[in-house]
């Protein structure tokens, strides 16, 4: 295996019936050979992407007693605002799953249920727009990550739905909105362990992750 850049693969490409082969034999390259790499014209439009950064820009502007009406200590999910403990500069972020609505687990239900209990959103008062925008972002994005999937599957030979059996029908999908503090107060030997996020390794199916000009997978 070897590479000198991670690909750029144009979804956009997938779309069209002549150039879908191609398309499919470069995510082949990257799935095989690389492991890791970035989609452009994932067809989500700039204007949405631009409110999603702006209602996250006014969550993190928050007076902090408004954050800490979401806070983790509330639900069992962690679908809440966090912060760190740590006395130096570190994200902090916020944790949305799908948009479907969900009702608390009984507690006779299993423990891992947890994990599927309804959304905790900002005060519609404070932020009127949070939840509209990000209701259909994940909305979006979730059913990007439906179609990667489905593209991923078809680029190793396999029938479209080959990955299907191995999740619910109605999946959850997670968003987290991390908010970073000047990279200079971040910088060692201020803080080491600089990022401050936890290792990501879990079996779920690839998932998009929003950078200025392409999604990352």
């Amino acid at each position: 295996m070897s590479f000198t850049s991670i690909p750029i693969l144009d979804l956009s490409l997938s779309r069209n019936p002549e150039t879908k082969p191609a398309f499919l034999d470069s995510l082949r390259h990257a799935l095989l050979e690389v492991g890791f790499f970035y989609i452009s014209n994932t067809g989500i439009d700039e204007s949405l992407i631009d409110a999603v950064i702006t209602q996250a820009k006014a969550f993190f502007a928050l007076p902090l007693e408004k954050k800490l009406e979401i806070e983790m200590k509330n639900v069992p999910s962690f679908l809440a605002n966090s912060a760190t403990k740590s006395p130096a500069p570190a994200p902090t972020g916020a944790n949305n799953s799908t948009s479907r609505p969900r009702t608390p687990s009984p507690p006779t239900a299993p423990l891992y249920h947890n994990l599927l209990a309804p959304n905790q959103w900002p005060d519609a008062h404070s932020l009127p727009l949070f939840r509209p925008v990000y209701e259909t972002y994940i909305h979006q994005m979730s059913t990007l990550s439906t179609t990667i999937t489905t593209l991923i599957a078809l680029a190793l030979g396999l029938p479209p739905t080959a990955f299907s059996r191995f999740f619910d029908t109605d999946q959850q999908h997670k968003l987290k909105i991390i908010k970073y503090p000047d990279a200079a107060s971040l910088a060692p030997p201020n803080n080491p362990n600089s990022d401050n996020q936890a290792p990501n390794s879990d079996p779920h199916p690839p998932r998009p992750r929003r950078r200025p000009t392409k999604t990352a997978c």
